[in-house]
This record gives structure tokens, sequence and C-alpha cells, in this order.
């Protein structure tokens, strides 16, 4: 199965906000995300008991070096990844769910980042899911891989692994 999975960094973005989001009922590649709804989007940030998470470019090489080993051990087909300043996007072939990747490559890369600054462990890093997309078609999969690749403007951490 080939996934294309995105998860953010805690208060990194907030559902009814201007750049927009998914649900449940928006979250189909190319599809239309949430519409802005400034008072929606305020209250869920006043909820929020954190400060949102962000990573410097030494904190997103460390989640992509996560990235890569977690599919080594488990045996996943790494594809592309992009690690930015608030959230991660990867494309991934794998025989297991995936919500247990994302999970997988969540708790990988918390572990990878404690270990350089574990006074901050206790820190809340990634928002509670992400999206996981099933990419069923050979052209699915190349346009997921463009976009994680070439779509995200300034190039940050990234990874491109074999085209399909």
């Amino acid at each position: 199965m080939r996934y294309f999975i995105t998860f953010t960094g805690y208060g990194a973005r907030v559902h009814w906000d201007e750049s927009g989001s998914v649900d449940r009922y928006h979250n189909l590649f190319g599809g239309r995300t949430l519409g802005a709804d400034p008072l929606l989007a305020q209250a869920e940030r006043g909820s929020m008991q954190e400060t949102p998470y962000e990573m410097d470019s030494q904190s997103r090489e460390i989640v992509l070096r996560a990235l890569t080993e977690v599919c080594a051990q488990r045996g996943w087909n790494l594809l592309a990844a992009h690690v930015r300043t608030n959230h991660v996007h990867v494309v991934v072939e794998a025989e297991a769910p995936p919500e247990k990747v994302m999970n997988d490559f969540k708790a990988y890369s918390s572990r990878a980042l404690n270990r350089v600054d574990g006074g901050r462990s206790g820190q809340r890093r990634w928002a509670r899911h992400g999206s996981t997309r099933w990419l069923w078609k050979d052209q699915d999969v190349r346009h997921a891989i463009r976009y994680v690749v070439e779509q995200q403007g300034e190039p940050m951490a990234v990874f491109f692994g074999d085209v399909v």
C-alpha cells in the first residue's frame, strides 16, 4: 500500500484558519479545504495548552533522519519526504495501516529529538492526528511526490527516493 501522510507540529494549524485545513469530510488529494472562520479559529487557539511547536533546521534534519530510520527498520519504502518548520509530508509504501505508519513516524521523530534536546522532551511536538491518504494509482503517487518535493516553497529537509 502507498500513502501520502501529513502531520503537523502541535498548534501549527488550527481548523478554520485562513490557510485552510482538512477534516474527515475534506481530506481528498487536491480537494477543497475547510473555509475560514476567524471566530472558530480563535476559539481553537484559545484552547491550546502549550505554545505551537516549530522546527529549526537542525530539528528538521533530525526528523528526516528518523523517517528514513523507521522505514529501514520496518522494511517500508520511503518515496519522498519534506520536513518543514511546522509540518511533515511523507509518501511511503508500507505493508501496515497508514495510521500505524504515521504514529511510528511521530514516535521515532520525537525520540530522536529528545536525544538532542532532552530538556524539552515533555513538550507536545505533534498534533493529535494527521492526514493519511491512500494512493491507489501510480499517477497519484507521482503527483504526491511532485507536491512533496517541488511544491512546498523553499526546500528544507527533503528526501526523494525511487520514482514509481
